[in-house]
């Protein structure tokens, strides 16, 4: 899992049937000071998540799949939590 800030939405009309009625958002991965950024991924907002938001994401298919109740579809991330705030202990 990892935390995300929401910096857009995905629009699609032509998509795999997985994805029909689902929300599709475009979430930038956060890091600590001094680390190198991830880049921007795709997931389907299971939290009802919206621009700005800071979320939890899981990245791991299997479970995604899972979350959905989907057997077989392509589907490897998607927003599972919105996170009020992040304590770090320097």
């Amino acid at each position: 899992m990892l935390i995300a800030k929401v910096i857009g939405t995905v629009v699609s009309t032509i998509k795999h049937p997985a994805y029909h009625a689902q929300k599709i958002m475009l979430v930038q991965p956060m890091h600590l000071p001094g680390e190198k950024p991830d880049d921007a991924l795709i997931a389907v907002d299971l939290a009802q998540a919206g621009v700005g938001d800071t979320v939890l994401v899981c990245q791991e298919g299997g479970s995604t799949r899972q979350i959905m109740g989907l057997k077989d579809q392509p589907v490897r991330s998607s927003i599972v939590g919105i996170i009020d705030s992040v304590n770090l202990k320097e």
